[in-house]
């Protein structure tokens, strides 16, 4: 069941194609828990040259979607509404399977720490299952005009 639709997460987060990846949003609990779905296509822009032949999601663009999810998470908290949320480090990111199109990505991200402007989320990407990726995330929020 979705959610949010393609929509309604470009209406929360800055994100416009080409590299808005979330396409629904499965399950939310604002300020806990997100499950949200990205469907690995071959018409993908940066499949083009990663690799020519040989097809593979670009491990940074596995991170983005799992930041774009968790910003949606963050900004989905009362205390955030309204605001952008920009992504401050990347600790701990490991690749555990190659991720080619037809896969069907599934994020899983969970609230770890939210103190004043700062949200902090251990997230997964599974392909099938099996863990494609794991990172923690911490991010910086900021009012939408606001400079950081």
């Amino acid at each position: 069941m979705k959610i949010m639709d393609a929509q309604e997460i470009m209406d929360l987060i800055p994100n416009r194609y080409p590299i808005c990846y979330i396409d629904y949003v499965d399950e939310l609990i604002a300020g806990q828990k997100i499950v949200a779905t990205k469907n690995v296509t071959i018409n993908e822009d940066f499949f083009r040259g990663h690799f020519p032949g040989n097809p593979v999601m670009p491990g940074v663009l596995i991170i983005e979607t799992l930041a774009q999810a968790a910003s949606i998470l963050i900004l989905k908290s009362e205390e955030f509404l309204g605001k952008t949320a920009y992504l401050g480090a990347i600790h701990k990111a490991k690749f555990r399977k190659v991720v080619r199109p037809g896969d069907v990505l599934k994020l899983e991200i969970t609230m770890v720490k939210k103190k004043e402007n700062i949200g902090i989320v251990q997230t997964q990407a599974l392909v099938d299952g099996q863990k494609a990726c794991t990172a923690e995330l911490m991010f910086v929020v900021a009012e939408r005009d606001e400079k950081i």
